[in-house]
């Protein structure tokens, strides 16, 4: 068992060996069930279980709450049914946290809600750091904003204010992403 920090939980992670689909639709099922302790309806939660869930891909789950389109995906592990299961447990952890009164709802919508074009905003912030449209190394990310920062900075010689604050907003995208 591995254990992971995602924003500030600890997640205990063991990989999937077998019966990929079966156990992805165990977490799609108990993430529902989580969502639902909030109010939100099993309608209103899209998670695709497309094909086999033992490939290589990213999980990502959406869920309107509140009048807020909600979002998180997670890509660091090999398989889906993993990335899920990590999806899964962190939203449990969130979900414990808002109902036990220990985090403000405010607070959970504002780390989930997303954008509709979220997904044209990361595709454009990798081109501004000059990075393939499906880079995740968030060290390199963060190496490429310093080094572009120094340059781009108000205060620089060689700064442009628009530049830096589209630098910025191109950091945090990809930041929440991957981090």
């Amino acid at each position: 068992m591995e254990t992971l920090k995602i924003k500030g939980h600890s997640i205990h992670f063991t990989p999937a060996k077998d019966s990929f689909n079966r156990r992805a639709l165990q977490y799609k099922n108990k993430l529902i069930t989580t969502l639902g302790r909030l109010g939100v309806i099993r309608d209103d939660v899209e998670l695709e279980l497309d094909g086999y869930c033992g490939r290589d891909a990213k999980a990502m789950v959406t869920w309107y709450y509140a009048g807020h389109r909600m979002q998180y995906e997670h890509t660091k592990q090999k398989k889906f049914v993993d990335n899920l299961n990590i999806i899964t447990q962190l939203i449990e952890k969130e979900v414990e946290l808002v109902l036990s009164e220990k985090k403000p709802l405010e607070e959970f919508i504002a780390e989930f809600a997303e954008d509709e074009d979220v997904h044209d905003e990361r595709k454009e912030a990798r081109e501004f750091f000059g990075l393939e449209h499906d880079h995740k190394d968030i060290h390199e990310i963060n190496k490429r904003y310093k080094e572009m920062a120094k340059t781009l900075h108000p205060d620089m010689p060689t700064g442009d204010v628009e530049k830096f604050k589209k630098l910025n907003h191109a950091h945090k995208i990809l930041k929440r992403e991957l981090a």
